[in-house]
């Protein structure tokens, strides 16, 4: 049987890190053993799960995800750590670099380029398992990015069906703005399942969220098309 990769998910919003776990539930080489939304939940469950693999989000409510990496090098924490951040600077980046990251994703994460660079990392940690010695050719395919035409591109996740996400895609074909319950109610649908498939979206960067308070006070996330 093969040894499952035990990944860790820390991410602020926590829709978003249930869509990540469920998408990585798909894959059999894949176990998500916990979910942490702030950096003092992360540092709690890091110290007692030691997983093998983080998927870090870098801006969290009580402090980022950088400091989270540097602390980890800091203490010398055998966990690899793919950054997934909506920060689009330079600083970043090469920040993200200096701590030793795997990849770095931007948001909103396309779900083909994170799997691509989940199977980068296992066919990496593949070859660290049963290599002895490394010559320039091994270290240079190691170091290459994941290509970005893989056949992943076209598969969806598991509980995303692609008639019921053209549906949804429709109903924002203009500037259409919807809550879940509404965009539920014009494709036949129940409201749990159109909030999946509209976080899927937001997930690709065609959908954005925001939150409407309305009349009585009361939040309520709403969906329009992407800018």
């Amino acid at each position: 049987m093969t040894e499952l990769t035990r990944i860790m998910i820390v991410e602020d919003d926590l829709a978003i890190a249930q869509l990540h776990q469920r998408y990585l539930e798909q894959m059999d080489s894949y176990e998500v053993i916990g979910i942490a939304t702030t950096k003092q939940e992360a540092s709690l469950q890091l110290d007692i799960l030691k997983p093998d693999l983080l998927l870090l989000d870098v801006y969290l409510p009580d402090g980022t995800g950088l400091e989270i990496l540097h602390q980890l090098r800091s203490d010398h924490i055998g966990c690899d750590v793919i950054l997934i951040t909506a920060a689009r600077d330079v600083e970043t980046l090469q920040q993200a670099m200096r701590g030793g990251v795997v990849d770095y994703l931007l948001k909103p994460v396309v779900f083909p380029r994170l799997e691509a660079a989940l199977t980068k990392y296992i066919s990496q940690k593949h070859q660290f398992d049963h290599t002895d010695g490394l010559d320039q050719n091994m270290v240079d395919k190691m170091m290459q990015s994941p290509v970005s035409s893989d056949p992943v591109k076209n598969r969806l996740p598991k509980g995303i069906d692609g008639v019921t996400l053209d549906k949804i895609k429709a109903l924002f074909n203009g500037t259409t703005l919807l809550t879940a319950d509404e965009a539920g109610e014009l494709i036949g649908a129940s409201r749990t399942t159109a909030r999946r498939y509209l976080e899927y979206l937001i997930s690709t960067g065609e959908l954005e969220a925001d939150l409407n308070y309305g009349t009585v006070g009361r939040p309520e996330r709403t969906y329009k098309k992407a800018q």
